[in-house]
């Protein structure tokens, strides 16, 4: 009882504090069923907000003695490797201290609060959510469970480096694009989004995400 009274106070804390988005129904429900962990995630959430915009502009990453260009990610924040890297970071970091079964419940949690914004008619990161982004975002998040179970390092932007090279090396997926941004299907066909207003089964396609658009 006791933990999940730490667990609500920390909900309340995230609905009025955090940088982060508030915890949503479904995943305020996995914080009750996993009080620990859901500390842990709160933690460790706190730590690699810190890093986020790090990964979006080469200028702000720090020297890693590396070739930056490697370091590169798109300009698409859903859909694109943005969006890849924040499932696959996150994922990794909380892989280092919680066990992936919990975590595969935390990323379902959060599909399912998509698909309720979708029946709102709530955006995501600029779009409505829909069924392919759902499944995009929980094979991204294997990767990071499987890149944070390999790698339990304490430093971040070590994991940060990894996942972004995995990412541009094809290991996670992402939406299927032309050069303009327009989603396109496995056909290759320009997506017309008047078309599937209110729809969650919209046809895009997932490719590996060192697809060149």
């Amino acid at each position: 009882m006791t933990k999940k009274i730490i667990v609500i106070f920390l909900f309340i804390q995230s609905r009025c504090f955090s940088q982060s988005p508030p915890l949503s129904l479904p995943e305020f429900y996995w914080a009750l069923s996993h009080p620990i962990a859901a500390i842990k995630v709160k933690v460790i959430t706190k730590r690699c907000d810190a890093y986020l915009q790090k990964c979006y502009s080469i200028a702000s990453l720090p020297n890693s003695g590396k070739d930056k260009d490697n370091l590169a990610l798109d300009n698409y924040n859903n859909g694109g490797k943005q969006d890849a890297f924040r499932h696959v970071f996150f994922m990794a970091a909380y892989s280092s201290k919680i066990k992936p079964k919990k975590l595969r419940k935390l990323g379902r949690a959060h599909e399912k609060a998509n698909y309720r914004s979708f029946l709102r008619s709530r955006k995501e990161d600029g779009e409505m959510p829909d069924s392919l982004g759902s499944v995009m975002d929980l094979q991204n998040n294997e990767l990071g469970i499987k890149i944070g179970r390999s790698n339990k390092t304490p430093d971040l932007f070590q994991l940060l480096e990894l996942v972004i090279s995995e990412i541009n090396n094809g290991k996670a997926v992402i939406m299927k694009r032309d050069q303009a941004g327009r989603y396109l299907d496995c056909q290759g066909k320009i997506i017309d989004p008047g078309l599937f207003k209110k729809k969650w089964y919209v046809p895009k396609c997932l490719v590996a995400s060192d697809y060149q658009y």
